[in-house]
């Protein structure tokens, strides 16, 4: 009997072992720190000081948020957009596939990025293209996590 008891609290322990969801990196909510864009042959920053983007990433979807900080209330000073949608992450290849944005122009396209996660920063590099708006460019966000 305890030879029984034994085995079976040995396969228990086995099962919850393997049973251990690995801890993804990328996700959480992260905070936009800093970001560069370069078309062509200019590199120049895209970071706006006066607006705050966050990104939230799970097991499977990715989401992103920007507003202004100063509250507009007119079409003038108010900013907000937002996107998300399903990602996939293989390695250190991070592939967004929109299927939300307030422009519907870029639904429905993926973008596929390096990231690299250092302490609590994230950096994802990759190249930002929409044939129909004749966008094609390379970005570099930063992203610091939010505690």
């Amino acid at each position: 009997m305890k030879k029984a008891v034994s085995i079976l609290v040995l396969i228990i322990t086995l099962s919850s072992c393997n049973s251990e969801k690995k801890q993804n990196p990328i996700e959480g909510t992260w905070r936009l720190i800093s970001a560069e864009t370069t078309e062509k042959d200019s590199t120049f920053s895209t970071f706006n000081t006066k607006t705050k983007m966050i990104k939230i990433i799970n097991d499977t979807h990715f989401a992103f948020f920007n507003h202004d900080l100063k509250n507009g209330k007119d079409s003038t000073s108010a900013l907000f957009f937002g996107g998300g949608g399903k990602y996939t992450l293989k390695d250190s290849i991070y592939t967004e596939n929109l299927e939300f944005f307030n422009n519907r122009d870029w639904e429905n396209n993926k973008f596929e990025f390096v990231v690299k996660v250092q302490n609590d920063t994230l950096i994802q590099k990759g190249v930002e293209k929409v044939e129909k708006l004749g966008v094609d460019r390379i970005i570099v966000e930063k992203y610091v996590r939010e505690k």
